[in-house]
């Protein structure tokens, strides 16, 4: 007969052997859970946290092969498919301007643009078609702060950071690299109106564009003949229609930078409106009148029909945002007035005064040390 003394004993023994096929079924239990979590999380590309357990093998988030990842020429083309859509009008037509750093920050050249839509006429609800499209981080970074539609346009190992002077080796790249973009947005199916963020924007252009050309420019000098080919085109302010003969006429641009080397986007186009092409594609090409898109190499005269002002024939950042400064306050004091004195005594703009073609010529770098440096490059 057991003592119960030995009863005890007996009893501790089965409590303690249960505890260990408790904790030992729990083990495998815990075992098994985290091995079917594996082999799941192997299946949906379930990545399982460090956290959980530090030994166990690293399972990395994948794309199964029926989906392959996208190459980054391909994401940036959706990307940016999705913000046209988001911004364009009915027709499919957005409003698209670059930004760099140097005209991003603020009180810099990008508020002053986005101001003159606000206080123009009939102007600010354009701001909803509206692109910026950004050419390096900090540009994007600004964009996102004071506007809705942004796009960040990768261009690999160029810095677009800084202020391009005129027809240096920088400027240059950027003029061409914003051609070749221009012309993928066609290609997409896109109509735009291209505007430099200098260009201050005052009524609604729309109405005073030309329906049936495919390309239509603004000008530095307007002759008086929208179809005259002896125009003096500025690429700051156009307007281009989704088509065969604008696609093909902006790869025959791109392609002619070969043909003329060390020339901007502008000066090519200069050379290549005479072009034989232009007719062959049967390209309708228009200029703008002066009257309605002005600038500082031949300024508006008449406030009551302007559209839009161009800080062009002008050199130098700071130069340009004192002029801009001068040109909406011009703007600010004409709204001011009442409509019967608007109508008798059109007041006319104060600028240029920093500005001036004599001083692009001062202050550009002379055009034999810009072509020892395009060489260079």
């Amino acid at each position: 007969m057991l003592s119960s003394c030995d009863c005890a004993t007996a009893a501790n023994s089965v409590l303690f052997l249960r505890r260990i096929g408790t904790v030992a079924l729990l083990f495998i239990l815990a075992s098994l859970s985290w091995f079917v979590l594996y082999k799941a999380g192997e299946t949906i590309g379930f990545k399982i946290p460090d956290s959980l357990t530090s030994h166990a093998p690293r399972v990395f988030f994948f794309i199964p092969p029926t989906a392959p990842f996208p190459p980054p020429s391909e994401t940036q083309e959706n990307k940016l498919e999705k913000v046209l859509k988001d911004a364009a009008m009915e027709d499919k037509t957005v409003i698209l301007t670059t930004l760099n750093e140097a005209w991003a920050a603020p009180s810099s050249v990008i508020d002053l643009f986005l101001e003159s839509f606000r206080i123009g006429n009939h102007t600010r609800e354009l701001l909803n078609h509206l692109v910026i499209i950004a050419l390096d981080e900090k540009a994007f970074s600004r964009c996102l702060v004071v506007h809705t539609h942004c796009y960040a346009l990768v261009s690999e190992g160029v810095d677009f950071s800084k202020e391009a002077y005129f027809m240096t080796h920088d400027y240059l790249k950027m003029m061409w690299t914003r051609i070749n973009f221009l012309k993928s947005v066609l290609e997409m199916g896109y109509n735009f109106v291209f505007t430099d963020a200098d260009v201050m924007w005052f009524r609604d252009p729309f109405p005073h564009f030309y329906k049936d050309a495919d390309f239509q420019i603004a000008c530095d000098h307007f002759l008086g003949n929208p179809e005259d080919v002896e125009n003096r085109p500025n690429g700051g302010f156009l307007f281009v229609r989704s088509n065969n003969r604008s696609i093909e006429f902006y790869k025959f641009w791109y392609t002619s930078r070969e043909t003329y080397p060390n020339l901007h986007d502008q000066d090519v186009l200069n050379n290549i409106k005479y072009d034989s092409f232009i007719i062959d594609i049967d390209l309708k090409m228009r200029f703008l009148d002066t009257t309605y898109f002005g600038g500082f190499c031949e300024p508006s005269k008449d406030l009551n029909v302007v559209c839009t002002m161009h800080a062009n024939c002008c050199f130098g950042l700071e130069s340009k945002l004192h002029d801009l400064r001068v040109v909406l306050q011009d703007w600010k004091n004409f709204l001011s007035l009442p409509p019967t004195l608007k109508r008798s005594l059109p007041p006319s703009w104060r600028v240029p005064q920093n500005c001036s073609l004599d001083s692009l010529h001062l202050y550009a770098p002379p055009l034999e040390n810009v072509i020892q440096e395009n060489v260079e490059q």
